[in-house]
């Protein structure tokens, strides 16, 4: 079974969407509890100073600054970080952006910028590292998608579609890794106190319930590489999407009716 679990302390690490939010939160606590975290994000002023509270701990870590909407630097920037390791025991793909916006402002363009980021970004990593992992026997692939992965929110149309992708892609991919050494972990976090509600272009989110701290889901990531289960909800929210799948229409109908309409009618 390819869910063996992983030792942190010792291990090498690389962390898309590093610089706010859930990668930088998981970077520092790998660092912490012992790993050597290489770490990737767009902005690199951000990047610099998550670098350094990671070296505290693990002072070979290092940063790539690559924008991976752009996938031939995605795929060029693991086997950077794989050469500059010697290895890589865990990739997680963390990085994601939102699209907030009703299906009629869709374009293809935004749809694009969803899916190559949230999507085919983490694939074109995962295969760059994956011969090197089997040959290994060893490794963990970490996905990090969203309960819009599961569930189709209102408005978000395009995340959903990369998220829900990436769920697929990662569940086909433990069953063609099942018999070896490479296991696969699949992130489903909930509403997390990060960035992307305030994302610049986005419409405004409906949801204005509690939001979680990004601590519950790096937290939750650190205890899934020790564990030998594949799908982890942080916070657990599997009922709601057991629900979903059990009833769709009721759970469509429940979605639609809490959508903010600003003319009261339809959206």
């Amino acid at each position: 079974m390819a869910q063996t679990p992983i030792e942190v302390a010792g291990s090498a690490v690389l962390v898309t969407g590093a610089s706010s939010g859930i990668g930088a939160t998981l970077a520092v606590r790998l660092a912490e509890a012992g790993a050597t975290v290489g770490l990737v994000a767009r902005r690199a002023d951000r990047l610099a100073e998550v670098l350094e509270r990671c070296r505290v701990h693990a002072p070979e870590s290092r940063s790539w600054s690559v924008d991976l909407g752009d996938l031939d630097a995605a795929e060029a920037v693991a086997l950077e970080a794989w050469d500059a390791f010697g290895r890589l025991d865990v990739l997680v793909n963390n990085a994601a952006i939102p699209s907030r916006h009703h299906v009629r402002a869709l374009d293809d363009e935004l749809v694009r910028q969803a899916m190559d980021v949230n999507f085919h970004s983490p694939v074109r990593m995962t295969l760059a590292v994956l011969p090197r992992m089997l040959t290994r026997d060893r490794g963990v692939i970490v996905n990090v998608s969203s309960f819009g992965g599961r569930a189709g929110i209102p408005g978000e149309a395009a995340y959903c579609a990369s998220k829900f992708a990436l769920c697929g892609w990662s569940e086909s991919l433990a069953l063609d890794l099942w018999r070896t050494g490479v296991g696969v972990r699949l992130i489903i976090p909930g509403a997390i106190d990060t960035e992307i509600w305030h994302a610049d272009g986005n419409d405004p989110p409906d949801y204005d319930g509690p939001l979680e701290p990004p601590e519950t889901v790096a937290d939750g990531i650190i205890a899934a590489l020790g564990s030998d289960r594949f799908e982890h909800y942080l916070p657990d929210m599997r009922d709601i999407a057991v629900f979903k799948t059990s009833d769709i229409d009721v759970y469509l109908e429940g979605a639609e009716a809490m959508v903010k309409h600003p003319d009261g009618g339809p959206a």
